[in-house]
C-alpha cells in the first residue's frame, strides 16, 4: 500500500511507485485498524540531507509495507541549527513542530540522528526537546527507532550509557552477524550488510549491562543492531539501513570539499568496503591532486559520475525485512491495544 504523508492543513498525499498507483484509488486510513498505523518521523539531519532522507525512509516504509496502511507525519526540533536553506524545506515540506508530536499521539516513531557539533550530548542545543522526545516514545509508542546520534542520546538518557570516541571515523559498509534470535530479525539473513557513518559507538558490555539486548554485531565495527523494551519497544540502529546507494558517496564528496576548503585539516578516509578497484584508483588520484593543490575549485573535478557507476545496494532487502517486521510488531501491539506492551519481542 503507499505511504499516506501528512501535509497539514492540505490534507494528505500518497507516496509510492507510480506505477503502484496508476489507476488506483487511494485507500482510505482508518483510525482504529491494526493494519492502519500513525508513524512519525523526527528528521534531525544536516540541511543538505533533509530531503534525501524523507526519500529513503518512505521508499523504505513503502517497500516494507505489504499490506499495512501507513500515515506518515514529518517533524523538526527546535534548536537544531539551520540555515535559511533548511528552514524553507521545512515550511515548505509540512513539517510539524515538537509541541505538535508531544501533545500528540503516535502508534510508532522514527528519530534520525544528527551531524554531531560538541563532545558532550547534553551541551547540543536541542537536547532539552530531544529528552523530552524520549520520555514522550516511552509513553506514547508502541515501538521507536532510534538512529546513529539519536541511539546515543537514548541509551545515555534512560542509564547513563556514554557514547565512546572512535578514532578513526566507522566510515563503509559493514558485515554484521546475528548474534541474538529476535522476531525484529525474522526472515533477515544470518549476516546483513549495513551503512556505517559515525565518529561515537556505545559498546556492548555497557549495553549488555544495562539490559539491552543485541542482535547484530561485527568484529570490525562493534554493535549494529539492539533493542530494549520499555513501555515502548526501542529498536537501535547505529547504522543506516535506509541509506541509499549513493549516501555514502556524498557524503565522502562533502567530506573532501571541507578539506578542499580548509574547514578540515586532514584528508578524509575512503568509505571501507564500498568502492570497487577502479573507483579506488580513481579516488588515490584525485587525492594527489588535492593534496598537491587544496583549494575549493578543485572539488569539480571529483569523479561523481565514475564512482557512482558501480555501486551496490546490497543492503536493501535486510532492510526492508527489518521495517517490515518493525511494522507487524506494531500492528500486532495495537490490535491488542496493549498500552504498556509486556510482551518482548
Amino acid at each position: 500500500m503507499p505511504i499516506l504523508l501528512d501535509g497539514g492543513s492540505s490534507g494528505y498525499r500518497s507516496f509510492a511507485a507510480v506505477e503502484n498507483l496508476r489507476g488506483k484509488p487511494r485507500p482510505e486510513f482508518h483510525e482504529g485498524a491494526a493494519n492502519c498505523i500513525d508513524l512519525g518521523l523526527v528528521n534531525n539531519m544536516p540541511d543538505t540531507a533533509l530531503e534525501t532522507t524523507e526519500r529513503q525512509v518512505l521508499k523504505l516504509l513503502d517497500a516494507a509495507a505489504d499490506d499495512t496502511l501507513v500515515r506518515l507525519k514529518l517533524y523538526s526540533l527546535p534548536n537544531v541549527p539551520r540555515s535559511d536553506l533548511g528552514q524553507q524545506h521545512i515550511a515548505h515540506h509540512n513539517y510539524f513542530g515538537s509541541d505538535d508530536l508531544l501533545n500528540g499521539h503516535l502508534d510508532g516513531l522514527i528519530v534520525t540522528g544528527a551531524e554531531p557539533r560538541v563532545p558532550n550530548l547534553t551541551e547540543e542545543p536541542y537536547w532539552p526537546t530531544l529528552t523530552q522526545v524520549l520520555d514522550w516514545a516511552e509513553q506514547s509508542t508502541f515501538s521507536t527507532i532510534w538512529s546513529c546520534l539519536a541511539v546515543h542520546a537514548a541509551v545515555f538518557h534512560f542509564d547513563g550509557i556514554y557514547r565512546r570516541a572512535l578514532d578513526n571515523k566507522c566510515f563503509g559498509i559493514f558485515d554484521f552477524d546475528q548474534v541474538s534470535p529476535h522476531p525484529m530479525l525474522n526472515g533477515a539473513p544470518s549476516r546483513l550488510r549495513t551503512p556505517h557513518s559515525r565518529w561515537n559507538e556505545v559498546e556492548e558490555d555497557a549495553l549488555t549491562s544495562c539490559g539491552y539486548t543485541i542482535l547484530t554485531r561485527s568484529e570490525q565495527s562493534g554493535v549494529d543492531t539492539f533493542v530494549k523494551q520499555r513501555k515502548s519497544l526501542f529498536v537501535f540502529f547505529q547504522g543506516h539501513p535506509e541509506y541509499e546507494p549513493g549516501t555514502l558517496l556524498g557524503e565522502y564528496r562533502r567530506d573532501i570539499g571541507r578539506f578542499l576548503r580548509k574547514e578540515r585539516d586532514n584528508y578524509p578516509a575512503t568509505p571501507l568496503n564500498y568502492f570497487d578497484a577502479e573507483a579506488e584508483a580513481a579516488l588515490r588520484v584525485f587525492k594527489e591532486q588535492a593534496l598537491l593543490d587544496r583549494r575549493g575549485e578543485l572539488l569539480a573535478s571529483f569523479p561523481y559520475s565514475l564512482l557512482a557507476t558501480n555501486l551496490s545496494h546490497a543492503w536493501r532487502e535486510a532492510a526492508i525485512q527489518l521495517y517490515r517486521n518493525w511494522l507487524q510488531y506494531i500492528s500486532v501491539q495495537k490490535a491488542s491495544r496493549v498500552s504498556t506492551p509486556s510482551v518482548s519481542i
